[in-house]
């Protein structure tokens, strides 16, 4: 009976993981649009550390 059991939990496992996966990938953007925020995000943070970095001590 206990490999039933294992199998239930197994299942329930990777159903949450694909859940999971589902809820981070789709974020109802289109491709080039998802890459025109990524690269926006990616230039914030550049500019945060350039001025960290002049930022004196």
């Amino acid at each position: 009976m206990t490999r039933g059991n294992q199998r239930e939990l197994a299942r329930a496992k990777n159903l949450k993981k694909t859940q999971d996966k589902q809820k981070k990938s789709d974020d109802g953007l289109s491709a080039a649009a998802r890459k025109e925020r990524d690269a926006q995000i990616m230039q914030e943070k550049q500019k945060k550390a350039l001025q960290k970095k002049d930022e004196p001590k």
